[in-house]
C-alpha cells in the first residue's frame, strides 16, 4: 500500500488560475502518540548497514517495500536525504564539502566522572580548563553523528497491519 493513497482529496488550484483539479492533500499529517513512542515492547533496534535504504529494510523484515514509510515515521526521519545515514563514498563527500580541514579540531570532550564513564562531555572548542580533554576531529565528529543516526527502531511486524490501519484512520479523520 502507498503512503499517500489514503491521504484525503481536496480540489486546488494549484497555478491561481481558476483551473481547480482534485489532488491529494499533502498537508496532513499524523504523528505517533507519545505512549506508543516510547513503548520499548513494540519495536527492536537495529543498525542500519552500508547501503540499505528504507525500502529494503521494509522489504526484508515487513515483506513489502511499500511500508518504508512505517520505518521514517517511528524514527521521526522527515527528510530521508540528512536523516538516514549516508554511504560510505555520500560520507567522505559531504565531509570533504563541509570542513576545509577534516582533521581540523570540532571540539574538545571529557569522561564523565559519575555514573557511566563511557559517556563524553562536549567542552567546546577551549581546553584551557581541562588540558588533558580529548581531541575530536570534524571527521570524528561526523562520524558519530552517523553512528547515532544509523541506529533506527524497528515496529515488530506483528504490529504493522494494527500501525497501518491506525495511520488510515487518523489521515483520513475529519479535522473540522
Amino acid at each position: 500500500m502507498s503512503y499517500f493513497e489514503n491521504f484525503p482529496d481536496i480540489i486546488y488550484d494549484i497555478n491561481g488560475n481558476g483551473n481547480f483539479q482534485i489532488t491529494k492533500n499533502l498537508l496532513r499529517r499524523v504523528a505517533l502518540r507519545e505512549k506508543v513512542r516510547t513503548n520499548t515492547l513494540l519495536y527492536d533496534t537495529y543498525d542500519v548497514r552500508e547501503g540499505e535504504s528504507p525500502e529494503s529494510i521494509a522489504h526484508k523484515f515487513y515483506g513489502d517495500a511499500e511500508l518504508h514509510w512505517i520505518i521514517l515515521m517511528v524514527n521521526n526521519i522527515t527528510d530521508r536525504y540528512h536523516g538516514w545515514p549516508m554511504t560510505t563514498p555520500q560520507f567522505l563527500e559531504f565531509v570533504n564539502d563541509k570542513y576545509d580541514n577534516v582533521d581540523a579540531t570540532h571540539h574538545y570532550e571529557i569522561t564523565q566522572s559519575s555514573g557511566s564513564t563511557k559517556v563524553k562531555i562536549d567542552i567546546g572548542t577551549d581546553n584551557t580548563d581541562y588540558p588533558s580533554a580529548s581531541i575530536v576531529t570534524n571527521f570524528e565528529y561526523e562520524e558519530e553523528r552517523q553512528d547515532d543516526i544509523r541506529q533506527i527502531r524497528l515496529l515488530d511486524p506483528a504490529y504493522v497491519q494494527q500501525f497501518v490501519d491506525e495511520f488510515n484512520h487518523l489521515v483520513n479523520e475529519s479535522v473540522l
